[in-house]
């Protein structure tokens, strides 16, 4: 029997008046942030909310992101977290797809405009009845804060199983549609678990939260590993360098976690006395999301003088699968060894394991491993086999037993630590009466490690430009899933079958 709320319980129970959360001049201890929890437990259990249901957060790094998550948590359903990059038809799939019973939707500003996408979205799902907004979107829309004004603070928490579904968490898959990975409670336990172990030190230090919370990521590796700790948990709802340097100081923060285009950025900003001292004061830096480069990490621990550790998951591993552990010794470039409880193996295309230093692709298998995808046996049989999550990533083992991973087997592009799938795109590409025909691949970019390139092939009658194209398809897709980069060709290369030969337009 477990539920993950017992998180925020033992914490606030150990340590009532130790900061917990800030975010711009706020900050709450635990015994407030708890109480909230339970205010927020007790309103969700009046609208019918209870074990077994699944509901949306869709929502930056703001104090109420863990505040509805433990809350949704605690009346024993599951929360199902929504990039806040979602346009309308995204967000519905994913609530009628998840069959989620409420939505609570961040009110977004006149820059992001995320409410009313939001709102767009739960007016064309079929299942979601309850739309809040975080924040005042509308006055005929109720707001969080007065759905939780008026309640009691104290709950007792569903005593969930432990293999009981915690969280569905949205993965692009090569069909074009995402697909709900369902996490249960002790795979986010252990793998918070692992986390604490690797990259915090003591109950008394404060980290920095720039990782989305709605990525698994920032998810596990932050959120919920910094509040089994007890750790102070620094909001920052958008990466900005300068403001990294001036949180550091003003927290005295010793762990951040980015993804590689964020150390790029760091490095990258102006090189002042202040901000080196600032870099400096931290203990430990965390990559992942994508591959960082060793240039980036030599660079950056000669100027600061701060370890950078990596590691490599997914979501569907909850996510953290392996990790380059100081304990146990590190390897730049490499994705370290495996946390505790994990199993993995490099294996040919019969799933027969190889010897070291040959390349195959990594399967894993452990605690951290996901149930299923949600309502997707098909899909679920494809990867999970025997207890063993093939990852599609093709890695090698070196005498050691540090894993590097050399290619993808899927054409999955990462753009800044989040996954891209080139089909999704292509798919909706292809419905611009513009195009007859479209190839997404993704370049190498310094920044980003990756960037989206598009090869169109426009219709004989079309007049588009490069960016009537982008703006078109920006309009109707994730903000980072869409092509920075357009170019017109007259015919896409074809193999003898009809398959767009992509390696060729990557050479080309």
């Amino acid at each position: 029997m477990l539920n993950l709320s017992i998180l925020v319980e033992e914490s606030a129970r150990r340590n009532p008046e130790k900061a917990v959360l800030s975010l711009g001049e706020t900050t709450i201890n635990y015994k407030i942030f708890h109480e909230k929890v339970c205010q927020a437990a007790n309103a969700f259990t009046k609208r019918g909310i209870g074990y077994g249901d699944k509901v949306a957060l869709l929502c930056p790094n703001i104090l109420q992101f863990p505040v509805i998550f433990f809350g949704i948590l605690k009346t024993g359903a599951a929360v199902v977290p929504f990039s806040i990059f979602l346009k309308p038809d995204e967000i519905a799939y994913q609530l009628t797809d998840s069959d989620s019973k409420m939505f609570l939707c961040f009110a977004g500003t006149p820059e992001m405009p995320v409410g009313k996408f939001g709102k767009e979205g739960f007016d064309k799902s079929s299942s979601c009845k309850d739309f809040i907004s975080i924040g005042n979107l509308a006055e005929e829309v109720e707001s969080f804060d007065d759905l939780i004004k008026n309640e009691e603070t104290k709950f007792e928490s569903y005593i969930t199983s432990s293999e009981d579904t915690a969280v569905i968490i949205y993965t692009s898959g090569t069909t074009g549609k995402p697909k709900g990975a369902e996490l249960s409670h002790i795979n986010l336990f252990t793998n918070s678990e692992a986390s604490t172990s690797i990259i915090a030190s003591t109950e008394f230090e404060a980290q920095l939260v720039v990782l989305p919370l709605f990525h698994i990521f920032g998810l596990t590796v932050m959120m919920l590993a910094g509040i089994r700790r007890s750790l102070h948990l620094i909001l920052m709802p958008k990466f900005d360098a300068q403001a990294v340097y001036q949180l550091i100081i003003r927290f005295d923060i010793r762990i951040f976690a980015g993804v590689p285009s964020m150390y790029w950025a760091l490095l990258n900003e102006k090189n002042t006395e202040e901000n080196t001292k600032s870099i400096k004061n931290l203990r430990i830096c965390v990559s992942g999301g994508a591959s960082l480069p060793v240039k980036i990490i030599d660079e950056f621990e000669s100027r600061f003088d701060v370890p950078i550790i990596e590691g490599y998951g997914m979501s569907e591993g909850a996510p953290v699968v392996t990790f380059n552990q100081l304990q146990i010794g590190r390897k730049p470039g490499s994705i370290g060894t495996p946390i505790w409880g994990v199993e993995v193996k490099i294996v040919d295309d019969d799933g027969n394991e190889l010897p070291t230093g040959e390349k195959g692709e990594l399967i894993f298998r452990g605690p951290n491993v996901m149930k299923s995808y949600y309502k997707k046996e098909k899909e679920t049989r494809e990867v999970l086999k025997n207890g063993w999550m093939f990852s599609g990533d093709i890695a090698v083992k070196d005498e050691d037993g540090f894993f590097f991973i050399v290619d993808r087997k899927k054409e999955m592009i990462i753009r800044g630590g989040m996954n891209v799938y080139p089909r999704e795109v292509e798919e909706l590409m292809m419905r611009n009466p513009d195009i007859s025909m479209v190839a997404i691949i993704g370049i190498a970019d310094e920044k980003l490690g990756e960037e989206i390139k598009a090869f169109v092939v426009k219709k004989k009658e079309s007049q588009a430009s490069e960016e009537d194209i982008k703006r078109w398809t920006k309009e109707r897709i994730a903000q980072y899933k869409y092509p920075r980069i357009i170019e017109f060709i007259d015919e896409l290369p074809l193999s003898a079958t009809g398959k767009i030969l992509k390696k060729n337009l990557k050479t080309s």
